[in-house]
């Protein structure tokens, strides 16, 4: 089964399971009448939405190359993150006024019993459902199920203090331990929804993965050559799973073409066999000059007018500028 295959399978077993959930939760508020349960109930309704959107982003996301997307159509997993924190967003912020409301104006909770295990039964369904989605995000490298994964996440948690809550409520009597949990709930929604459109708009902005650009400029340089003079200018973009990658790299100036050739090839396939996802690369060749002398690790070098003084150590700090390398 190919990545493709298995995102949009677990995408439609998360849609699955968030109709089932909402309609179960529903049933809960309508035996208890529940502020909290109300609170779980509502979350859930949006679990539907974007985990419909974030299988239509899947799908998206595994067509090919075309001649509108020559960069594939992975960056729709952003937007989905994006739909989906969006909405989160919103329903933490009408949870905290009516959560508000509740606590103002208690009312009585009916059965706390039977809506602790129905939430219960919800929480261990949506960990066991997210822990799935969120294991093999990482491991495809999917932001979609991964945002879908950690929803689940946040959804499971809320029954779970929902549940606490009838409990509290059934314990003491103090109608206010309810819309206290609610309260308490709709801040976290709120708190998660900003934090995934973050996430969203920084994707879809390309700001920098600083984690995997220190990883290739790692590579780089635990597999350096001594014609690799020196790299500038690396960047690396993320389109849903898969990366793009270019770079300047500095050559001897003598180097024949299919000399210069051979060794960008190399380059771009070492990186390639780092990664476990699609990457392209593109690497620019600079011819070297003497000022270049101090700091290239050329032996034998035909054309050297100054000793080697020292080694330039890649890192994420000198890598990714826009300038060659010099003596500090």
């Amino acid at each position: 089964m190919t990545p493709s295959q298995i995102k949009n399978r677990l995408g439609l077993l998360s849609l699955v399971v968030s109709l089932g959930l909402v309609i179960i939760k529903f049933y809960a508020y309508h035996l208890t009448r529940s502020q909290a349960v109300l609170t779980d109930a509502l979350e859930s309704i949006i679990n539907v939405f974007t985990s419909g959107f974030a299988l239509y982003s899947l799908h998206l996301a595994g067509l090919p190359k075309d001649e509108n997307h020559p960069y594939g159509h992975g960056k729709i997993e952003y937007l989905s993150v994006g739909f989906e924190g969006a909405l989160i967003f919103i329903a933490g912020a009408f949870i905290l006024y009516s959560a508000s409301l509740g606590l103002l104006h208690p009312h009585p909770v009916a059965r706390p019993d039977w809506g602790v295990l129905l939430l219960a039964s919800t929480a261990v369904v949506n960990l066991a459902v997210g822990l799935l989605l969120v294991k093999t995000g990482k491991r495809l490298k999917s932001i979609a199920l991964l945002g879908d994964g950690q929803h689940l996440y946040i959804d499971a948690l809320t029954s779970i203090v929902s549940s606490g809550a009838l409990v509290l409520v059934a314990a003491t009597g103090i109608v206010r331990f309810d819309s206290g949990a609610a309260l308490l709930l709709g801040g976290f929604i709120l708190v998660n929804g900003g934090r995934m459109l973050r996430r969203a708009i920084s994707g879809l902005m390309d700001e920098t993965d600083t984690a995997i650009v220190a990883e290739v400029i790692a590579e780089l340089q635990a597999q350096r050559r001594a014609p690799w003079i020196d790299v500038h200018n690396l960047r690396v973009q993320r389109y849903g799973a898969n990366l793009h990658i270019d770079c300047h790299m500095q050559m001897p100036y003598y180097f024949t073409l299919d000399e210069v050739h051979t060794q960008l090839h190399d380059i771009e396939e070492l990186i390639r066999a780092r990664f476990a996802v699609e990457v392209e690369m593109f690497v620019h060749a600079d011819p070297c000059t003497f000022a270049a002398c101090s700091l290239c690790l050329m032996p034998a070098c035909p054309v050297r007018q100054h000793p080697l003084h020292h080694e330039v150590r890649w890192n994420v700090h000198n890598a990714v500028k826009n300038e060659r390398h010099h003596l500090a």
